[in-house]
């Protein structure tokens, strides 16, 4: 066991921690369409039971994690642990490490008790009004069910992070994936006596299993537990003062979730499973691509501005930034020419309003996924106020485009997913030219031909999407995973095709490492095989 806990924690490379992270996030999301599908076949959309009370219980314990911890957890926390790495001051680590997990586990315990005792009133005054009495008493069930997942997940992310700073990410990939199966089995075990309430049960468990790997991953770095909270420590200072910038950032977010869970309710029952489901499509590209990616790069960036290499930075920044483009845009893509698939493939039955919802988020996907990238370039440098006047900016345009575009006389529903998609847009540009305007030579001839090229690609892919898509078209009839999967994976996969093979010919640095691997295993497969006499 020691030997197997040695090998998951060896420091990885960048391209062997961004492949292990994209393999992971995968699998996370194919099990998170499996939980989202089968919650959908088991429980109805409407009526009393409906699964709006489901999605709505998790917003104000969501909201709280992500405003309280996320934001140290990550930006505001592994550059300072960086800096420490790179002295070679592994105590300073621990003492940092030590006091940021014992403060942040008493703020969200105190908040684990407010979400406890004032569920009820949180969903119907600010979450989901109007919902029927068997509705409300599910959805505060389940909250009070999962009242304290958001104290595990902040003691978890904290060790996680820690790992993480020492480039190791093997732990760190597996512990979100025990929390989904454990929502999948609940469903199984209690659909039949405790219904929907059951799944608050399996997010409890899966919240303490998701723990539990995380303090396995400690094995091997020595890490010592100190019962104190150092104020007297200049570097926890600094990442207390760095924390809420970043906290509030990431508190707005779970705030436009929370607006447009509010505002899907209002449209009627039934909107707030619709638009969940959307949602989840929308975000797993993101995750996939953006998050992934930058997670795994994001410890590279702190040291080379720990080791103040600000070239080696700009270099690195710019080159990941060029393959999240790269790889982005034939999603996106396929995401919006396969919307109605992927819209029947999650939903079991004929939805077409998650796939109009998914349509108008899929330009959200694409201005998302960039902005993981292009917002750590501001976190490595520990400037975390910069995204956060952004997200300001952001909260407020998306409550005046929802406010005017998801009126039933309107565009419903989809305004919410528009307002999504144009604010989206609106933080990444505004980022990017305050990049531009503090370093003017940062974006190169080098970088704008490689991103003329792709766009160039991107309109062939386009062409070859819609095409499949003639070729295979969505029937009135069509169900079933194989049926949809068969016809979605070979739309995918003559797109992707073609826009490899155009990258190809165009010589883009991006598509050189794949086609080198397909060159490989063409030889392998080829090799004449000698027989002996």
């Amino acid at each position: 066991m020691r030997r197997i806990l040695r090998r998951a924690n060896t420091r990885l490379s960048l391209g062997n921690a961004a492949a292990l992270l994209a393999a992971s996030s995968l699998l996370g999301q194919l099990l998170g369409f499996l939980r989202v599908k089968l919650v959908n076949a088991n429980f109805p959309a409407t009526g009393g039971g409906s699964t709006d009370a489901f999605f709505a219980a998790f917003k104000i314990p969501d909201f709280f994690y992500f405003t309280i911890a996320a934001g140290a957890l990550g930006v505001a926390f592994m550059p300072v642990l960086a800096d420490h790495l790179a002295k070679h001051d592994k105590k300073g680590v621990w003492e940092l490490s030590t006091s940021l997990l014992n403060l942040l586990a008493i703020i969200m315990a105190v908040f684990g008790v407010v979400i406890f005792v004032f569920a009820k009133p949180l969903i119907h005054h600010l979450v989901a009004p109007s919902l029927s009495p068997e509705q409300m008493h599910n959805a505060v069930t389940i909250m009070r069910l999962i009242a304290f997942n958001p104290l595990l997940f902040t003691i978890g992310g904290v060790l996680n992070s820690v790992q993480q700073t020492f480039g190791r990410f093997f732990f760190y990939a597996v512990a979100p994936l025990v929390y989904n199966l454990s929502i999948i089995v609940s469903i199984f075990i209690f659909r039949d006596n405790l219904g929907l309430i059951g799944l608050g049960i399996g997010a409890l468990v899966g919240a303490l299993l998701q723990l539990g790997i995380a303090i396995a991953g400690l094995a091997g770095l020595n890490f010592t537990y100190r019962r104190f909270i150092d104020f007297n420590k200049p570097d926890f200072r600094k990442i207390l003062r760095q924390l809420p910038p970043r906290s509030i950032d990431q508190g707005i977010m779970s705030i436009n979730s929370i607006v447009h869970t509010n505002y899907a309710r209002r449209l009627g029952t039934g909107y707030i499973t619709f638009y969940e489901n959307a949602y989840t499509l929308h975000t797993a590209p993101t995750l996939l691509i953006g998050t992934a990616i930058s997670s795994a790069v994001f410890p590279h960036f702190n040291n080379s501005v720990s080791h103040g290499r600000m070239e080696e930075f700009r270099r690195e920044f710019l080159q990941i930034l060029r393959v999240i483009i790269w790889i982005a845009t034939p999603v996106v893509v396929i995401c919006f020419f396969g919307r109605g698939y992927l819209a029947r493939m999650i939903f079991s039955r004929n939805a077409p309003e998650i796939a109009a919802i998914f349509g108008f988020l899929t330009g959200a996907i694409f201005f998302r996924t960039l902005y993981t990238i292009v917002s750590r370039y501001f976190y490595a440098q520990k400037d975390t106020w910069t995204p956060l006047i952004d997200s300001l900016f952001a909260i407020g345009l998306n409550v005046i485009l929802v406010m005017h575009l998801a009126k039933p006389e309107s565009y419903g529903i989809t305004g919410i997913a528009l307002a999504e998609s144009i604010v989206a847009a609106c933080q990444l540009f505004i980022l990017t030219i305050i990049m531009l305007i503090r370093d003017p030579k940062l974006f190169d001839i080098r970088f704008f031909g490689g991103v003329g090229r792709i766009i160039s690609i991107t309109g062939f892919t386009v062409v070859t999407a819609f095409t499949m898509v003639s070729l295979f078209p969505l029937n009135i009839n069509d169900t079933g995973f194989i049926t949809l999967g068969v016809k979605l994976s070979l739309i995918s996969i003559v797109t992707f095709s073609v826009h490899l093979g155009l990258s190809s010919l165009f010589d883009l640095e991006e598509a050189r490492p794949i086609i080198g691997k397909l060159k490989q295993l063409g030889r392998l497969i080829l090799r004449p095989i000698k027989i002996e006499t």
